[in-house]
């Protein structure tokens, strides 16, 4: 078998796995899914689930690792909080995702969407304060203060059950945290 067949064979088996999780999303909570749960309804074996992830987990974060990447992928604006996280996309891609959000919520999956988000954020935003010179706090800590405010906002618009619409969650974010990572940033960026 030659290198593309066995990319593709890989591709595939990560797509029914991904499908298989998604389904069962829509029908329980997160923490009452198990590996066994998933690879029945992927129809692969073990052995192929554990080839391409460590465990639920590792394939949750990796599915919410693809989405964040299609959201920055979007055409945005140059403004700064656009380029820390599209708040507006993934408030808009939850509310079209709410059952699936709302299952991981409920279970145990917050915590690895909260790391997944941290870490793929981190390097966005590590990024774009790193091509801005040095600022007053360090990255860790504006990244921590970034990441972690937009994730509790998230998950307190679906713990309520979306009360605004996405525009207006985004906007609210940008009110609140937005002047602090501006405040933060060399002068010479204030523009930004």
């Amino acid at each position: 078998m030659d290198s593309d067949q066995l990319d593709r064979r890989a591709q595939r088996s990560r797509e029914l796995l991904t499908a298989a999780l998604t389904e069962l999303l829509h029908e329980q909570r997160y923490d009452l899914i198990s590996v066994r749960d998933i690879i029945t309804r992927a129809r692969v074996s073990r052995s192929t689930f554990y080839l391409h992830f460590q465990d639920k987990d590792d394939l949750l974060a990796s599915n919410f690792t693809d989405v964040l990447s299609q959201l920055d992928q979007q055409p945005s604006d140059a403004r700064l909080d656009r380029r820390l996280l599209p708040a507006l996309e993934m408030f808009r891609h939850v509310q079209a995702h709410r059952a699936l959000y709302e299952s991981v919520v409920g279970g145990r999956g917050l915590e690895v969407l909260f790391r997944a988000g941290r870490d793929y954020w981190g390097k966005t935003i590590e990024q774009t304060i790193t091509a801005t010179g040095d600022t007053a706090v360090p990255a860790s800590i504006l990244i921590t203060y970034v990441t972690g405010a937009f994730l509790n906002l998230l998950k307190w618009w679906l713990d309520n059950r979306l009360p605004y619409p996405p525009e207006r969650m985004a906007a609210m974010f940008e009110e609140l945290v937005m002047p602090g990572v501006r405040s933060v940033l060399p002068l010479k960026h204030d523009g930004l």
